[in-house]
């Protein structure tokens, strides 16, 4: 089923797609961070949707990690060259949302090229955290994630854990990582995104403030909480078990999933996201939800969506404008939701292509691949865990890992390292809101 339903007389005018000659293509630019198998995804989709017509040609360009793309995109627009679509991680909301003038909303992007838009068939979580308060709907949700737990069945059975029973609190985690290093492994957990895992998703999974004014999404005035109790304790917990390796660091962003993939640890948390690269190097493997913390009341509540949208440049021909419609349009089909979920681990971000894919007994074949899903949608979202939005994530997340990093060092306590990413968190945001 696609949701972009073309008004009357639209077709017709799709037809005639260039000032300069009637038969000519529209090129459509798509700038992504795709890597490894999810890159694969990203050209079948592309060159499917250009077989599925002849007005447009999707043409992808990998531009780097997630903040290398994002950077390459504000680089070329102020330099006038900037793509049609740029594919932008969670983080960089903010940063595009004050970008009036820069971006063309999803929601106009789509009426103005007669089509009707209707984003009620849009899983509600993914549709709030890219919209506008008034709920007008900014960027394209492409590929929706969420972190969870994956485990080396062949490192559980060595060390003698249950390969059927993954950890579900940290407490837990942290006993199986050592059992896991003592049995001989190289490391026993490890993970990606330690901004994004361990501070945002830990905050909402345990229903406890990340920053105030509703994580940033209800004001810009915003002081960050991080340094509470519950987040010194657990990051003091990391601390100790990087000491002698139990945890093993492996980067700022999804570095780690390298360390995972070479059978170095037996634990890793990462995005649901990297599953199709844990698929293909064939590694018994197994999935687990979250881990939250025991000592948290409510605990677990609900993740908040990670990965990224799509956003559209302004200043674009009517023509390119049609383009990218129709290529969201194709995007929303059920059947090319139900393969980049399938295939990917991320979420389909519509409700039909996820009623399709429980309907055809894929999560019954493939046990763990719904946990993402249902640890953002098993509860109404609270003030703590509707997501997390600032002007400047980027750099307050680089504030943070500069400290997490000197912590794991041996450098400086959690309570330090916390504290000082408080600290310069707090000033660099009250700066970007100055200027």
């Amino acid at each position: 089923m696609n949701f972009f339903g073309f008004a009357a007389g639209v077709a017709a005018t799709m037809t005639l797609l260039s000032t300069t000659s009637a038969f000519a293509v529209t090129q459509i630019s798509w700038w992504h961070a795709m890597t490894g198998a999810n890159a694969e995804v990203v050209d079948k989709i592309s060159k499917d949707f250009n077989a599925s017509q002849s007005d447009y040609e999707l043409v992808p360009v990998f531009k780097g990690t997630y903040p290398e793309t994002l950077n390459a995109g504000i680089a070329a627009f102020r330099a006038g060259q900037a793509p049609d679509i740029l594919q932008v991680f969670d983080v960089g909301t903010g940063v595009m949302m004050a970008a009036e003038g820069a971006i063309k909303p999803v929601a106009e992007v789509m009426t103005g090229a007669g089509m009707t838009f209707d984003k009620s068939q849009y899983l509600p979580g993914i549709v709030g955290y890219y919209s506008k308060p008034d709920g007008t709907m900014l960027s394209f949700p492409y590929n929706s994630s969420s972190p969870i737990l994956y485990y080396n069945k062949d490192i559980f059975q060595k060390a003698g854990l249950d390969v059927n029973s993954p950890p579900k609190t940290w407490n837990e985690v942290w006993e199986a990582a050592k059992k896991i290093k003592a049995s001989g492994a190289s490391c026993g957990y490890t993970s990606t995104w330690l901004t994004w895992i361990h501070l945002e998703n830990f905050a909402a999974w345990n229903d406890v403030p990340w920053a105030t004014q509703q994580n940033g999404l209800a004001g810009g005035d915003v002081e960050l909480k991080i340094n509470a109790p519950i987040f010194v304790n657990h990051f003091q917990a990391l601390a100790n078990l990087a000491k002698d390796g139990t945890f093993k660091y492996g980067g700022r962003t999804s570095e780690a999933k390298q360390i995972f993939l070479a059978g170095e640890c037996g634990i890793f948390t990462e995005s649901s996201g990297g599953l199709g690269d844990i698929v293909k190097s064939g590694m018994n493997y197994g999935i687990g939800q979250l881990p939250y913390d025991s000592d948290a009341k409510g605990a677990p509540q609900n993740t908040t969506p990670g990965g990224a949208s799509l956003w559209v440049f302004g200043n674009k021909s009517d023509e390119q404008y049609k383009g990218v419609a129709a290529f969201f349009a194709y995007l929303s089909k059920t059947d090319v939701q139900e393969y980049l979920h399938q295939k990917s681990g991320y979420l389909p971000v519509t409700l039909a292509a996820y009623e399709a894919t429980k309907k055809s007994g894929f999560y019954e074949k493939n046990p763990g691949r719904e946990t993402p899903i249902l640890q953002m949608t098993g509860k109404a979202p609270t003030d703590n865990s509707k997501g997390v939005r600032l002007p400047n994530l980027p750099q307050v997340r680089d504030i943070q890992n500069e400290e997490l990093e000197k912590m794991l060092a041996g450098q400086q306590t959690a309570q330090q390292a916390l504290d000082n990413a408080v600290t310069r968190g707090n000033a660099a945001i009250e700066e970007a809101l100055e200027n």
